[in-house]
C-alpha cells in the first residue's frame, strides 16, 4: 500500500488516516474490515499538556475499539499544540472552539455518521461538556472530568512543580509568569477562560447520554454524574481503574485496560442503537499543512501503512542533509514539549526537510506483529528505522542524519551502525550506546540515574533532607545507582582486568567496535551532551581519558544550564543550531 492510500475500512495494525483541516492534524479511523458501519461516530476531545502526552496512545487504543464496533472517529490537536499550526495571534478559547466544530463537520462528512460522541479526557471532558449542543452531539464520555477550571489551574500548578523536580530542573531554569508543565505552556487567554469554567453551573442537557468515568477519591466526578442526571441525561458511571498510573508520566505510563473494555462496550451499546452509515466521501491524499516557512506532510508508511509519521519539507529551496528525527521513549511524535515538532519547523525555515514518525507501539503506530510490549532499547525498532530510510530512499530525500534524545538517540546510533543509508548521525544525552539485554527498561527508567555529579551536589542541597525525611526519595534505588556508576569507573580504570569479565565490560567493548565501524565509513558522530548529565559521565568511563579523540569522525559538544529533556528554550535552541549545522554539511 503507498504511504497515504486512502482505504474503505480499517485493518487491524494499520495507523491512521491523516486529515488536514482548520490549520491542524486529524487521525481518521474508519470502521473496521468487517464491521458494520454505525451511524456514529465518535469525535476525540484532548486534554492539554502533560496529561495530552500521557493519553495519546489511550487515544488511538480507544479509536481501534471503536472501529471494531462499526464506529468511525477523528482525533486531533488544537491549534498551536502538537502537529498544528501556530495561530497567527496568541489563541483564545474560540481558536480551539471553532477548530472542534470543523474536527467534527470533517468527522461527519468523512464516515457519514448522522449522531455524534464526543470523548474526552480532563479538560477535554470539560470542552465536551461546553460544546455538546453546539456541536450536536448525541453523546459523551466523560474521562476524569475538570469540573472546576479553577482548582484544576491550582493542581496543574503544583503537578508542574513535581515534574520540573523530577526533571532536576533548579528553579532558575523553570517557566515562571505563567500556566505552564513539561515545558508547555497553556496561553494566557485561555487559561483565563479556563479559570472561569465550571461544568457543575450547566443548565441546559448538553447531551442525551453520557459515561462518567470517575477518578478514585475524586468526589466531584461523581457530583458532576449526579448534576448531569439532574438534567434529564441517561448517565452511566465506570470507575477509572489505573487513572494515576496512566498520567504520571508518558514514559511509563500503563493503559487502563479495564477502562478501554468498559468504554468500548458503552460505545458498542450505543452503536448498535440506529441504522448503518450514510455515504461516506473519499479521504483527501496527499493531506498537506501550509506553515511559515514549511509544508508538512502527514503520513502513513511502511507495510500496511502501520507507522504514522511527518514530512516536513521546506517552503523554499531544498539544501543540506534530510534529518530523520527518531522520538524519545513513548513521547508522540511531536516530542516532549513540543520540541521536535518546534525542531522540524526550524530546519525547515532554513532549507532542511526531516521526517519525525512514531516506531511502532508508540503514540498513533500500533504495534508489531511479534514485537515485545516494551519496544524501547530494542532491536526490532531498527525495522521502524528501516522502513523510515525506505521511504526517505523512494522520495529522493538523501543523504540522511539521524538524531534523536536519550532513547532516541541509542536508536539513531545503533541505526546508523546498522544502515549504511545514514550519512551521519546526531545522538543526545545517550545514555549508553549498547543496551544490556538483561537489565529490565522498566526497573532502569525508574530508577532515573544521575550522573555521581550530581549526586555530590545534591548531597550538600538541604532540600535533599527535607525530601529525604519527609519520604520523596527512594534511598535504595540512590544507593543503587551510585554503585552501578563505582563499578563502572573501575571497569574504565583497569580494562584488562574487568573489561572481558564483567557484563559492563564487554558491552563497553562492543561499543568501542561500533565506532570503530562508523569511524571506517567516516560517518560523522556529533554526541551532543547537557553539561552533567548521566551520559555524558556514562561516556567517559566506557571510552576513558582518551575517550573517542582518536576517531576523527567524533565530535563532542555540551549544553550549558540544560536538563537531560532540553526543556530551557536557551537549550533547545543551542541545540537546534549545532544539528541545523551539521545537515548543512552532511549535505
Amino acid at each position: 500500500m503507498s504511504e497515504n492510500a486512502a482505504v474503505p475500512a480499517w485493518h487491524p495494525g494499520e495507523a491512521a488516516c491523516p486529515v488536514v483541516f482548520a490549520e491542524t492534524v486529524g487521525l481518521y479511523t474508519p470502521p473496521a474490515a468487517g464491521s458494520l458501519p454505525s451511524d456514529a461516530a465518535v469525535l476525540f476531545l484532548s486534554p492539554w499538556g502533560f496529561e495530552e502526552m500521557c493519553t495519546r496512545k489511550l487515544w488511538r487504543l480507544l479509536a481501534e475499539r471503536a472501529a471494531v464496533q462499526g464506529l468511525a472517529s477523528l482525533r486531533f490537536d488544537y491549534p498551536g499544540t502538537g502537529d498544528a499550526l501556530d495561530p497567527a495571534a496568541a489563541p483564545d478559547l474560540e481558536t480551539w472552539d471553532l477548530a472542534a466544530a470543523e474536527a467534527a463537520r470533517t468527522l461527519r462528512r468523512l464516515s457519514g455518521a448522522r449522531r455524534l460522541v464526543l470523548i474526552g479526557h480532563g479538560l477535554g471532558a470539560t470542552f465536551a461538556t461546553r460544546l455538546g449542543m453546539t456541536l450536536g452531539a448525541d453523546a459523551a464520555v466523560l474521562m476524569a472530568p475538570v469540573v472546576s477550571g479553577r482548582f484544576y489551574l491550582r493542581e496543574l500548578s503544583a503537578w508542574s512543580k513535581m515534574v520540573d523536580e523530577g526533571l532536576g530542573l533548579r528553579p532558575e531554569q523553570r517557566i515562571a509568569g505563567g500556566i505552564a508543565i513539561a515545558g508547555l505552556v497553556l496561553p494566557e487567554k485561555i487559561a483565563e477562560s479556563v479559570r472561569g469554567l465550571n461544568v457543575e453551573r450547566l443548565e441546559a442537557l448538553p447531551f442525551a447520554k453520557t459515561l462518567v468515568v470517575e477518578r478514585p477519591g475524586r468526589d466531584k466526578d461523581a457530583a458532576l454524574a449526579a448534576h448531569l442526571a439532574s438534567l434529564g441525561a441517561e448517565v452511566a458511571r465506570l470507575d477509572y481503574a489505573g487513572y494515576d498510573d496512566l498520567v504520571s508520566n508518558p514514559t511509563l505510563a500503563r493503559q487502563p485496560l479495564a477502562v478501554i473494555d468498559g468504554v468500548a462496550e458503552w460505545l458498542a451499546r450505543f452503536a448498535r442503537e440506529e441504522a448503518a452509515a450514510g455515504a461516506t466521501e473519499p479521504l483527501p491524499c496527499p493531506a498537506l499543512l501550509q506553515g511559515d516557512g514549511f509544508v508538512e506532510e502527514p503520513l502513513r508508511f511502511a507495510e500496511n501503512g502501520r507507522l504514522a509519521g511527518t514530512l516536513c519539507t521546506p517552503a523554499g529551496p531544498r539544501r543540506g542533509a534530510t534529518v530523520l528525527l527518531f522520538g524519545t521513549a513513548y513521547d508522540r511524535q511531536a516530542g516532549w514539549a513540543r520540541g521536535v515538532t518546534e525542531t522540524a519547523r526550524h530546519l525547515a525555515r532554513n532549507g532542511i526537510a526531516s521526517l519525525r514518525f512514531d516506531a511502532a507501539n508508540v503514540g498513533d503506530s500500533p504495534p508489531a506483529p511479534a514485537a515485545p510490549e516494551q519496544v524501547q532499547y530494542s532491536d526490532t525498532q531498527l525495522a521502524d528505522a528501516r522502513a523510515a530510510l525506505d521511504l526517505l530512499s523512494a522520495r529522493g530525500f538523501g543523504p540522511v542524519i539521524a538524531a534523536g534524545r536519550c532513547s532516541g538517540a541509542y536508536l539513531a546510533f545503533r541505526a546508523a551502525v546498522a544502515d549504511s543509508r545514514i550519512a551521519g548521525v546526531v545522538p543526545v544525552n545517550v545514555y549508553t550506546f549498547r543496551w544490556d539485554p538483561d537489565m529490565s527498561v522498566d526497573e532502569a527508567l525508574r530508577a532515573n540515574p544521575r550522573s555521581l555529579g550530581d549526586y555530590r551536589q545534591r548531597l550538600f542541597d538541604p532540600a535533599t533532607f527535607r525530601r529525604l525525611f519527609a519520604g520523596d526519595i527512594n534511598l535504595g534505588r540512590a544507593l543503587s545507582n551510585v554503585g552501578l556508576q563505582i563499578l563502572r569507573r573501575l571497569v574504565a580504570l583497569a580494562p584488562g582486568l574487568f573489561g572481558r569479565f564483567t557484563r559492563a565490560g564487554r558491552l563497553s567493548l562492543a561499543a568501542h567496535g561500533d565506532f570503530h565501524d562508523l569511524a571506517a565509513r567516516k560517518v560523522p558522530v556529533l554526541l551532543i551532551y547537557s553539561e552533567g548529565d548521566v551520559g555524558l559521565e556514562r561516556l567517559k568511563l566506557d571510552f576513558g581519558r582518551r575517550g573517542l579523540s582518536h576517531h576523527g569522525n567524533v565530535t563532542i559538544a555540551t549544553i550549558a544550564d540544560a536538563d537531560h529533556n532540553l526543556s530551557p528554550p536557551q537549550a533547545q535552541a543551542a541545540y537546534r543550531a549545532l544539528l541545523l549545522d551539521t545537515a548543512l554539511k552532511a549535505g
